[in-house]
């Protein structure tokens, strides 16, 4: 019952968001607990991956937040979160490839080795059903393709919920898992991050964006915390 008032209350947030001017709250947003993680001016709240700062290559461009294909390292929020509705818009060049992992906590090279991944693709990019958009990439493939074509903004949502997890794109579930749980284990035992006892062991951690080497650009994250 909780997961489904959640589910509902996701689906008349994201009509809402649709009208609503991006990296801003609206008041009811605001009573109901939801913070910006992008203000849509700087990179105050994130810094890098084992780095006080995010690198030079991260940057503000129309209200919109976009690393440096070729040179920029992933970003992770400053906060910590566990439980929590994440809100954000994204949008991909063509074939092109990106991530938003939750839960990462600084151990390994990389911020997927400990972060479970929403992925954001291109999916003419060609990948296995379980690496196309909005996938737990690598493990659970989407129920459907609800993505805008390269260059639009898409519409993602996260709900982690004491380790039951959805996502969402424009509107839509399209996956949805228990982390912890014999089959997100068994998935997990049969895949590449096997080798990193790390991944998504830690109940709580930052959330990062992914830079893949292909133009990506993040607005209106907003993120607010479960009981």
């Amino acid at each position: 019952m909780k997961l489904a008032v959640v589910a509902f209350a996701a689906a008349i947030a994201f009509a809402g968001t649709a009208m609503a001017q991006p990296n801003t709250l609206t008041p009811a947003e605001q009573a109901a607990g939801w913070k910006l993680l992008f203000d849509g001016k700087s990179l105050a709240g994130w810094r890098g991956f084992k780095a006080a700062a995010p690198d030079a290559g991260w940057h503000v461009t129309g209200g919109a937040l976009s690393p440096d294909p070729k040179t920029s390292k992933d970003v992770i929020s400053k906060d910590e979160f566990s439980s929590f509705e994440l809100s954000f818009q994204w949008k991909i060049s063509k074939l092109g490839n990106s991530g938003v992992m939750y839960h990462v906590i600084e151990q390994g090279t990389e911020t997927y080795q400990s972060g479970p991944e929403y992925q954001l693709l291109d999916n003419a990019h060609g990948e296995p059903p379980p690496e196309r958009a909005a996938a737990l990439f690598a493990l659970y493939a989407p129920l459907v393709d609800a993505t805008k074509p390269p260059g639009e903004w898409n519409q993602g949502r996260l709900v982690v919920d004491h380790g039951h997890v959805q996502h969402w794109l424009n509107g839509k579930k399209v996956v949805e898992y228990v982390l912890g749980s014999d089959d997100f284990k068994a998935r997990v035992a049969a895949s590449k991050f096997k080798q990193w006892p790390q991944y998504a062991a830690s109940p709580t951690g930052h959330i990062a964006l992914q830079n893949h080497g292909d133009d990506v650009a993040f607005r209106d994250l907003k993120i607010r915390v479960l009981p």
